[in-house]
């Protein structure tokens, strides 16, 4: 074979190697699949006044915006309220 022919034909076999690689490339998929969410609960329960002020804390923090808490709801203990708080987390 001459240098020519041998120059050629690597070339030939780059051009496959490449072409295969490519098409390996345009076969995978292009989304990732769907992460599954879960629902967690936050509870918290004490005085109105301890209860609220967690909430502002909470949201000065970043954790949770003040109306993504429920309202103040009675316990059925004297002085004792709760709020809940419901958050999609990635599993």
């Amino acid at each position: 074979m001459t240098q020519l022919q041998q120059s050629a034909q690597s070339k030939l076999e780059q051009y496959l190697r490449d072409e295969d690689l490519n098409q390996t490339i345009r076969s995978k998929p292009t989304q990732p699949p769907v992460p599954h969410r879960e629902p967690i609960k936050h509870l918290l329960m004490g005085s109105p006044k301890a209860v609220t002020n967690t909430i502002y804390r909470l949201q000065v923090v970043g954790y949770a915006s003040v109306g993504d808490w429920s309202p103040l709801l009675p316990t059925g203990n004297a002085d004792e309220v709760m709020s809940i708080l419901i958050w999609q987390v990635l599993t």
